[in-house]
């Protein structure tokens, strides 16, 4: 069990403005911050830190909470390990009761365990590309003469090569003391139906994948012959989310340029890494997410897209495009001339001339505009009204009135078609989107507002006007921590004043908090979900306007308790209905 002094070091020692500064680019709003929210996409900023009282709030989402919830949310961690996160961050030790399990979501997995077992994994596939043997020599001789690597370059990145061999990489953990259970929860080994365990990678050159904070979590692989997959990549694991990091970005934050190039392969960025362009990061073997989106736009104003230019390549391109764009970031495309990749235009034509090419890189419209006009034929009439179309929709997208005028103008002199004409047509599809986005905003209000879709507090339906009540109560009760002596001393409030299971389990913990004299509530991360603890925040920032007057919880407390008893009462009345009902078809 960690301790509540602990808790209350690592919050304390945490300040949450520096924190989740590393994480999002914060703004002075008042006597808070503001900045672009990271467990979403968002054009305008909702997320909001609160540096008076350590906490964070999303008016977007609905994620909120202290230190300790970001770090969870954040870093995709159960309680404990967040709390240890932050202990390490901030120079502190922390103590388990190793005879309580409750607190650790994994015991067997324990998170700085798989780590350094990462490590010991990462140094043994690097010893062995320089194994005396035929195929350590030809996963070295990929490196060297087939991709022009450096030895200087391969340390850096530390790649490897995993020998063909069933199971020599997991013997030799095992002799490292780590188990099959831990190698196979770390993607390093698998389990085959009857039982026997084998290696995961296998005559494989090994390319570690390092976070941002320099932790190696996870393994990518590239086959040594014709068979598949040609790339395997480490799985989820307990300190691993594919969609939550990528490749190099542990070097390309560290650059110093304002953008990133992001790549579709490992040996993309290696190259480029190699040829002097430490900017170049990539995916981790899936289409890029909005994670991996939000992350970007933390280390950088722009990203310049350098994907394949096959089919394949170009419909990921176009995901790329929105999901960036989605988070704000200014998005270039580039196009190779006379190569599949960039790393075979550097061989062929030098990093001057690729520099050129970034230099040169086509705006999203330009790349965008260019596919669209190599579908149809402009010459006939009928293709050029489908062409004409589609780039209407294309500029409605454009959030700038400024961009569109402009657009439109591109468009009216590339198809010779009046710009007043596509002007009207623009204005009435941007139109359109506005009005079927109020009616669908609208329509999520009245829904939240008597709790329908409520994931978070289902109970909401079943008594909304009593819900609404228990939130003010309660909000009011975080808010100002001075009440919570009359509510819980003077017995004003009691559970059956609760109707709804969420706010009646979060009283209990208030009153229990109390009790032990705990007025940081520092222990609500280990009693409440991630959502729950943003929907306990959003009953706090929802009243941070009201004014502190004499009287005010009584109030609170007097509407809960008038909305409870009509609630039951018009319950006892439907039953009561029921039952005449029962009895009439009885007589009958």
């Amino acid at each position: 069990m960690i301790s509540k002094d602990t808790i209350d070091q690592v919050l304390m020692r945490n300040d949450i403005v520096s924190l989740i500064g590393s994480y999002v680019s914060l703004k002075r709003a008042g006597s808070n911050l503001k900045g672009l929210c990271p467990f979403h996409s968002e054009k305008s900023p909702s997320f909001t830190v609160y540096p008076a009282d350590n906490s964070f709030y999303c008016f977007g989402c609905g994620a909120g909470g202290d230190a300790i919830t970001f770090i969870r949310k954040r870093e995709n961690l159960d309680y404990p390990d967040a709390v240890e996160f932050l202990a390490n961050r901030a120079g502190i030790t922390v103590v388990r009761d190793e005879f309580n399990n409750k607190y650790t979501s994994t015991p067997k997995f324990d998170r700085a365990k798989m780590l350094k077992m990462n490590v010991d994994a990462g140094k043994y596939f690097h010893r062995c590309l320089f194994d005396d043997t035929p195929e350590a020599k030809a996963a070295l001789d990929y490196f060297v003469n087939h991709r022009k690597l450096s030895l200087a370059t391969i340390k850096h990145f530390g790649l490897g090569y995993a020998p063909n061999s069933f199971d020599a990489f997991s013997k030799y953990m095992l002799s490292r003391g780590y188990t099959y259970e831990e190698l196979v929860a770390g993607f390093l080994c698998g389990k085959s139906e009857r039982g026997t365990y084998y290696d995961a990678f296998r005559n494989r050159v090994m390319f570690p994948i390092i976070d941002v904070s320099g932790n190696l979590i996870a393994f990518g692989g590239r086959v040594m012959d014709d068979s598949k997959p040609k790339y395997k990549n480490s799985s989820d694991t307990p300190v691993f989310k594919k969609s939550r990091n990528l490749f190099a970005l542990n070097f390309a934050r560290l650059s110093g340029e304002e953008s990133l190039i992001l790549c579709e392969g490992y040996m993309d960025v290696i190259a480029l890494h190699s040829a002097g362009f430490t900017n170049a990061v990539a995916t981790l073997g899936t289409a890029i997410t909005s994670e991996q989106a939000r992350m970007m736009s933390r280390y950088a104003k722009k990203v310049i897209i350098c994907y394949d230019a096959d089919e394949a390549g170009q419909k990921a391109a176009m995901r790329a495009i929105k999901m960036l764009s989605d988070v704000g970031l200014d998005v270039t495309i580039l196009k190779i001339p006379g190569a599949k990749d960039p790393d075979e235009y550097i061989k062929l034509n030098g990093p001057e001339r690729f520099k050129k090419l970034i230099e040169g890189s086509k705006s999203k419209f330009d790349y965008n505009m260019e596919n669209i006009l190599s579908r149809y034929d402009i010459s006939v009439p009928q293709e050029k009204i489908k062409a004409l179309h589609e780039l209407e929709k294309l500029i409605s997208e454009t959030y700038s009135s400024a961009e569109r005028d402009i657009y439109i103008h591109i468009v009216s002199d590339t198809l010779s078609v009046d710009a007043k004409s596509i002007k009207s047509d623009v204005d009435r599809i941007v139109n359109a989107t506005i009005k079927k986005r109020r009616r669908e905003e609208s329509s999520k209000i009245k829904q939240d507002a008597i709790g329908y879709s409520d994931k978070v507090n289902p109970d909401y339906i079943k008594a909304p006007a009593v819900a609404r009540n228990e939130e003010h109560v309660l909000g009011l009760l975080l808010l100002y921590p001075e009440y919570r002596k009359s509510a819980f001393e003077q017995k004003m409030l009691s559970e059956s004043d609760f109707l709804t299971d969420l706010n009646r389990r979060f009283f209990l913990y208030l009153k229990e908090a109390y009790a032990r004299g705990d007025e940081s509530l520092a222990g609500m991360n280990e009693k409440f979900s991630e959502d729950e603890l943003g929907r306990i925040m959003r009953m706090k920032v929802a009243r941070m306007g009201l004014t502190n007057t004499e009287g005010a919880l009584d109030d609170a407390v007097r509407a809960l308790q008038n909305s409870v008893r009509k609630k039951n009462s018009q319950s006892t009345s439907t039953f009561d209905d029921l039952n005449k009902l029962l009895s009439l078809k009885r007589q009958n």
